[in-house]
């Protein structure tokens, strides 16, 4: 079924969405975009629908073709303050605050909020794959967090986040096991199963 280019009637309709909530190290990181109404590409989807190739392919058109976007990341020391549920709420907070226009409605993947200023919003669960200015933030915040955790990468080699991206595979816990945690890491996350103990 074809993703839907508005949710409400409201003429500046934002879509959110995040990326890296569930990882082990990095930013969780939120991207709004606000979409003309004549946007169309079939393409677009659900980033975790798709191949890395489509996703990059589709960050560029996102990018050319948006009214407006904004990307946020927000880091693991403030996760670690304030949780990652609030973490992720304040990266799309962030996000639309830094848009070039103030939308007047907002429509958000999952069915967690805090309302923004006094703007209307929704939150819509999987609405990266029914809503395409949802879909398209969802593009542009995992795009975006992947290439800052290769940046990592480079300094880190041995957690091989360019792969993992921070996520909790077995090759990320292995070596944290055996290196210990990073200044990326999330020191409010159980890094490992509870047998291990971890110097933090």
């Amino acid at each position: 079924m074809p993703l839907k280019i508005q949710y409400s009637n409201f003429d500046l309709e934002c879509g959110t969405d995040e990326a890296g909530r569930g990882c082990l190290a990095g930013p969780v990181t939120a991207a709004a975009v606000i979409l003309p109404l004549s946007f169309n590409n079939s393409l677009l989807n659900d980033s975790k629908q798709l191949s890395e190739k489509n996703r990059n392919q589709l960050k560029s058109i996102i990018e050319s073709e948006a009214s407006h976007f904004s990307i946020q990341h927000i880091f693991e020391a403030e996760i670690d303050k304030i949780n990652i549920l609030n973490a992720s709420i304040k990266a799309m907070h962030q996000s639309i605050s830094n848009l070039n226009i103030e939308p007047n409605y907002i429509i958000v993947d999952g069915n967690k909020f805090k309302p923004y200023k006094s703007i209307p919003h929704k939150t819509i669960i999987k609405g990266d794959g029914k809503y395409l200015s949802i879909a398209a933030a969802s593009i542009l915040a995992k795009t975006y967090r992947d290439l800052y955790m290769e940046q990592l990468h480079e300094e880190f080699p041995m957690y091989n986040w360019k792969r993992n991206k921070g996520y909790p595979t077995k090759e990320h816990r292995d070596a944290i096991k055996k290196y210990g945690p990073t200044k990326y890491h999330r020191k409010s996350f159980r890094l490992l199963p509870e047998q291990y103990q971890l110097d933090l």
